[in-house]
């Protein structure tokens, strides 16, 4: 057995010998019937396994390795067997370039799938509404990003691992990037400053916000743009960098309302009235449906009344049932005081004549 070893040794062509030949072609078919195995039988086993498992990241790992695509069992157990032969420079450097290319592609589309697996679950957009249509457009927009990074840094590797000098081709990409951000900053600002509405969520569709001197209902979020729908009717599109950088007041997260009145009673009302008028606002506030009474002070002596100030909560977000509700305490408080002989004030001047000697 020895003799004969030692006789394949002698042989050589090509600078390999015989021995090594058909060591290579060992490995080959070796690595080669190792992945069929894991393909056709390990996978099949941990399929059956993950089908009785509740999540389905299982599935998805699963998924990745199935789908190898036939260049991989070939070129994986190329590379393999022809690793240790001596070649020519050419060879080995077609041989490399096709192993490192399968490589690549097939993990950048393994980290493809697990990124959009991630991304699916984080944004779920199954229904026709424009928040799903919104969550889709979020989605696929990060898948897009995610995407080119991934080919970019495997385009890198695989011309690293030739020989290629990339720290120069990174160093003019980083320059070209600079300029084309300083040349689409207000683009990519208003990009980025959507993902920062949609992960934080200051503001959903449908909520009535205020921003500054603006102010409507959110109709759409957009990747540069959110629209608004005014209260006079018409659309207000704003950019998002400005409403990432704006102090947003949404209407549609407060739980209640809060109402304040200015009461004004005239200087000759009585003090006893004087003294029984919070009493009396709180009974009314409190008869009316939803609304909760504060308080009610006398808080101060004004030009030409006593003013009262009155505070209460409507348990209602609705701008119009806050309404509804303030007219009723209104119509309660005027009617009354009409029985009760309290005068509202209003705006009276008083001339002293001096009659004339």
């Amino acid at each position: 057995m020895l003799e004969a070893l030692d006789s394949l040794k002698q042989v050589s062509w090509g600078g390999n010998s015989l021995y090594d030949y058909l060591a290579a072609l060992a490995i080959f078919f070796g690595s080669l019937a190792a992945l069929r195995i894991i393909q056709l039988v390990v996978l099949r086993r941990l399929r059956k396994i993950a089908l009785k498992t509740a999540n389905d990241f299982d599935d998805v790992l699963i998924e990745i390795f199935s789908g190898l695509r036939p260049p991989f069992y070939l070129l994986v157990p190329l590379y393999l067997s022809v690793y240790s032969l001596s070649m020519q420079p050419l060879a080995a450097t077609v041989v490399k370039f096709g192993f490192l290319v399968t490589v690549v592609y097939e993990l950048v589309g393994g980290i493809g799938k697990l990124s959009n697996y991630f991304v699916s679950k984080k944004f779920q957009g199954n229904g026709d509404d424009e928040s799903a249509r919104q969550a889709r457009t979020a989605a696929n927009a990060i898948r897009l990003i995610v995407q080119i990074v991934l080919w970019a840094v495997g385009l890198l590797v695989v011309l690293s691992n030739l020989g290629v000098n990339v720290n120069s081709l990174i160093a003019s990409l980083g320059v070209g990037g600079i300029a084309v951000a300083l040349a689409a900053q207000n683009i990519l600002g208003d990009v980025f400053s959507s993902f920062t509405i949609f992960f934080d969520k200051p503001f959903v569709i449908g909520d009535f916000i205020v921003v500054g001197d603006k102010s409507g209902t959110v109709e759409r979020i957009g990747l540069k743009t959110t629209r608004l729908r005014a209260l006079t009717g018409e659309a207000l599109l704003m950019p998002n960098k400005d409403l990432v950088a704006s102090s947003v007041h949404n209407f549609k997260q407060m739980r209640k309302r809060r109402g304040v009145t200015s009461l004004g009673v005239e200087y000759g009302t009585s003090h006893e009235k004087l003294v029984k008028l919070p009493d009396i606002v709180k009974r009314l506030v409190d008869d009316a449906d939803g609304v909760d009474f504060d308080r009610c002070h006398f808080v101060g002596y004004g030009d030409f009344s006593l003013n009262f100030e009155v505070v209460y909560y409507v348990d209602s977000p609705d701008y119009g049932v806050f309404l509804d509700r303030q007219q009723g305490i209104y119509l309660a408080i005027y009617k009354e005081f009409a029985a009760q002989g309290i005068e509202f004030a209003f705006p009276t001047q008083t001339i002293l004549t001096k009659p004339a000697s």
